[in-house]
């Protein structure tokens, strides 16, 4: 049980310079690669922010990997982001590759699209608690509730109308249900 809270002074000063290297290759990188290296728009941004919180936890705590390892592999997954982020903006199949297209859960006046949210895996129960993190009372005032790439739930709420079907915001969510996004898929 000692263990836990004992150690030495050497493994502590190598904490020490470990996080203080790790955190200065991450935020150096993170200023190279722009404000999107944490924005998490898609599924792949979303793998590498995972990815360099468990590096970076790795790179701090162990011996293994070192911290040049560490470094290294940060290096490479902030350019692999940097990389794939400018290859989807230029290209749509390796945008549809990378990224999941968002979802309609609800429509307008609340109507819960039963085969959307069994395909996205969303339960009723997981609705309601996103429709009372958005402050939504009724759910007759609710236009749409779009599950985005991330997993990321948004809910639109109109001013008494309903976005168009082929409305500009709605232009890549699925909708397998057929009654809001007719064709869309």
């Amino acid at each position: 049980m000692n263990e836990w809270f004992a150690s030495t002074p050497v493994p502590l000063l190598g904490v020490v310079l470990s996080s203080t290297g790790m955190y200065v290759t991450i935020l150096l990188l993170a200023r190279w690669s722009g404000v999107r290296s944490f924005a998490q728009m898609s599924a792949f941004d979303v793998a590498v922010t995972i990815a360099i919180g468990s590096l970076l936890a790795t790179s701090v705590v162990s011996t293994d990997p070192p911290l040049l390892q560490g470094m290294t592999a940060a290096a490479t997954l902030y350019g692999l982001q940097l990389v794939v982020s400018r290859l989807r903006r230029r290209n749509e199949a390796t945008r549809r590759t990378f990224d999941n297209d968002p979802i309609l859960l609800m429509g307008p006046g609340g109507e819960l699209l039963h085969e959307n949210m069994q395909v996205a895996r969303v339960t009723e129960d997981d609705l309601r608690c996103q429709l009372r993190k958005a402050n939504v009372i009724d759910p007759a005032d609710v236009e749409a509730v779009i599950m985005e790439g991330t997993g990321t739930v948004h809910v639109l709420r109109g001013h008494g109308t309903a976005p168009a079907p082929d409305s500009w915001i709605l232009g890549n969510v699925r909708d397998y249900s057929g009654s809001r996004l007719e064709g869309r898929t």
